[in-house]
């Protein structure tokens, strides 16, 4: 049978095609995926060696959960724990680290197990002895429910998105000094850290925004700086801000000696509040510029001292779980340990 001009071309093409596939496969001594280390899968963040018991670390102690009533946030009843690292002596003053939704930060099979990583940090010298204080929201009312568990208690967001001073009135005036009753603690504010994840995280640098004569280390992961707190002006009561508002407040206001570290995801909230991602990339832009522009004019005085990382992430406390060692080995590099 004779064959056209194209058929044979078209026979050629083919076998060129099988010779280019044979040569593609995976030789017997290369790795083929059946044999290769899993890969992580996009916003996925496996907890490191850090976030888990270690053999031959001392043992600190989780204390609680406390409950406490404030006078300077009415009306509100919440939840408190104590991390004491076993390197702790009443002779030392001890660093601190306050953190936002404690009953989530102190969950030992959760996402952060901040008191886990302290421990293994504090015995490698990676950061100083501190005392880790663990804060739920407030609960309006008398009690707090036996069964919220892991919910948010009721007074979150008047709390923690609001931009007002009175939580940070909250935490200095009566936390610390509740705390203090029991436990010797630092009064350099260079020693002690406050964060958080999501509106806990916009809480943490609002203390730290508020009073950087206190705190000057803020932990802040998926943070919430969108327009969760905003309302509108209405007859005689004036427009209330948002956490958005912040990259503003950074660029036009002196710069305070605060040191943060900003973790969020590029899948993280887009709602009618904002997009979480961009307004996280707006406040690196904006404590990025206000250092930039200090240095311009030669201005003396602090500068912000930022880091951050970005990953694919929802909104969730994984990848901030994930990197917390590395988060808190930063913001303790310069410390004396």
């Amino acid at each position: 049978m004779k064959l056209s001009f194209h058929h044979l071309l078209g026979l050629l093409f083919s076998a060129l095609a099988t010779i280019a596939a044979d040569n593609a496969k995976p030789s017997i001594d290369s790795k083929s995926p059946e044999t290769s280390p899993p890969q992580r899968k996009p916003g996925e963040y496996p907890l490191g060696p850090d976030s888990l018991p270690q053999e031959g670390v001392p043992k600190g102690k989780l204390e609680g959960p406390f409950l406490f009533k404030s006078q300077i946030i009415t009306n509100t009843v919440r939840r408190y724990w104590l991390y004491v690292p076993a390197q702790y002596t009443p002779e030392k003053p001890a660093c601190a680290l306050v953190f936002q939704d404690g009953q989530r930060a102190t969950r030992p099979d959760g996402a952060l197990r901040v008191p886990q990583v302290m421990e293994n940090l504090i015995y490698k010298k990676e950061m100083p002895a501190t005392i880790g204080i663990f804060i739920t929201p407030g609960h309006r009312g008398d009690e707090y429910p036996a069964d919220l568990e892991m919910r948010n208690p009721n007074n979150r967001a008047a709390e923690y998105d609001s931009l007002s001073d009175r939580y940070a009135r909250f935490i200095v005036e009566e936390m610390l000094p509740e705390v203090g009753k029991k436990y010797n603690l630092t009064k350099d504010p260079e020693g002690r850290a406050i964060g958080g994840t999501s509106s806990g995280a916009l809480c943490a640098f609002t203390v730290a925004w508020q009073r950087p004569d206190e705190f000057r280390k803020v932990i802040s992961m998926i943070g919430s700086y969108t327009s969760i707190g905003y309302r509108p002006a209405r007859d005689d009561q004036p427009m209330i801000p948002g956490g958005d508002l912040y990259p503003t407040l950074i660029r036009k206001n002196p710069i305070k000696p605060i040191r943060i570290f900003l973790q969020d995801g590029s899948n993280d909230l887009d709602n009618e509040h904002g997009n979480w991602f961009l307004a996280n990339q707006q406040m690196l832009s904006a404590l990025q510029w206000a250092n930039a522009n200090a240095d311009r004019r030669n201005a003396s005085g602090p500068r912000y001292q930022v880091n951050h990382v970005w990953g694919e992430g929802v909104h969730s406390d994984n990848h901030g779980g994930a990197i917390l060692p590395d988060i808190l080995r930063w913001l303790w590099k310069d410390y004396p340990k």
